[in-house]
C-alpha cells in the first residue's frame, strides 16, 4: 500500500496538469508570502543595517578561507542539525520535522512531476519516502505542539490554546496527517479518501497561504541570523556585545525545566 504512487489513482480523478498546477501554486505561495513578510515585517532592512555596522565596529577583516569554514559551519551546523536548540527533546523535534518536511516535498514533487499517470514506472522506494517523510513531520509537530511548546512546558497554558504563530505547525501537521490517511484509504474506503483529499487540499492551501501570519518564513530568515552571529564574532564587531570573560563561571551548570505555574 504505502509502495504505490498515491497520485497515480489521482489521475483519474483529476487531470496531471491539475495536480501540476497546484503543485507549482504551492511555491509561489511560499515565494509570494516570504517576499511579502520581509517588505511587510522589514527582516531583510533589519538585517542589512545590522551587516553594515558590523562592518563599521570590525577589529579584523575576514579572509575568503575564513569565510568558507564560516558558511560551511552555518549550513552543517546551525541548519542541518539545529544547534541553536539547546534542548535536545526540541532539537530532536525539530529535526525529526525538519528532515520529514524536506523528504515530503521532494517525494511529492518527483511523483507528481515524474511518474504519472503510469504506476509501474514509480519505484516503490519514492512513495515509501512520502509517507515515511509525512509521518515523520506529524510526529515532529505533535511532540512539539503537545509536550515541548513553551507556553505549555514552561507557562502551564492549555494545549489547546492558539495563537496566530501556531498556524505553521499547526496546519503542517494536520495537512502531513491527512496526507497519510488520504493515501492509505484510497482503495479501501474511496468515499472517505475523497473527503480526506478535500481536507488535505485545503490545508495545504492555508499551511503555504498563510505565511505572512505564521512562521512558516522564519527557515529563510534563521541561516542569514546565524551567518550574521558568526561573522560577527570573526571579525570582532560581535554585534557590539561585549567579550566574553575569562572567569570560569561561577554559578554552576546545573539545569533545571523551567516551571512557572
Amino acid at each position: 500500500m504505502i509502495s504505490e504512487n498515491p497520485f497515480v489513482e489521482l489521475s483519474n480523478l483529476i487531470p496531471i496538469i491539475a495536480m501540476q498546477s497546484f503543485v507549482i501554486l504551492m511555491f509561489v505561495l511560499v515565494l509570494g508570502g516570504t517576499i511579502y513578510d520581509m517588505i511587510d515585517k522589514q527582516n531583510a532592512t533589519y538585517f542589512f543595517r545590522n551587516w553594515r555596522k558590523s562592518k563599521l565596529s570590525k577589529v579584523r577583516d575576514i579572509s575568503f578561507n575564513e569565510m568558507m569554514v564560516i558558511i560551511f559551519k552555518t549550513i552543517t551546523v546551525d541548519v542541518f542539525s539545529a544547534a541553536e536548540f539547546c534542548s535536545f527533546k526540541r532539537r530532536l523535534a525539530h529535526l525529526l520535522t525538519f528532515y520529514g518536511f524536506i523528504g515530503y516535498v521532494i517525494a511529492t514533487v518527483i511523483m507528481v512531476f515524474s511518474y504519472l499517470p503510469e504506476a509501474s514506472k514509480t519505484p516503490e522506494i519514492i512513495p515509501i519516502l512520502w509517507y515515511v517523510s509525512a509521518f515523520l513531520v506529524s510526529f515532529g509537530c505533535y511532540w512539539f505542539w503537545f509536550f515541548i511548546r513553551v507556553d505549555v512546558a514552561a507557562e502551564g497554558n492549555s494545549r489547546f490554546r492558539l495563537i496566530q504563530a501556531d498556524i505553521f505547525v499547526l496546519s503542517l501537521a494536520i495537512s502531513s496527517t491527512l496526507a497519510i490517511l488520504w493515501g492509505i484509504t484510497q482503495t479501501a474506503n474511496p468515499i472517505l479518501s475523497n473527503v480526506l483529499l478535500i481536507l488535505y487540499l485545503l490545508s495545504n492551501l492555508i499551511l503555504f497561504g498563510t505565511i505572512h501570519l505564521s512562521k512558516f518564513a522564519h527557515m529563510f530568515y534563521k541561516p542569514g541570523a546565524a551567518l550574521q552571529k558568526r561573522v560577527a564574532n570573526a571579525d570582532g564587531s560581535r554585534r557590539n556585545l561585549p567579550e566574553p570573560a575569562d572567569k570560569p563561571a561561577i554559578y554552576g551548570t546545573a539545569k533545571r525545566m523551567p516551571r512557572n505555574y
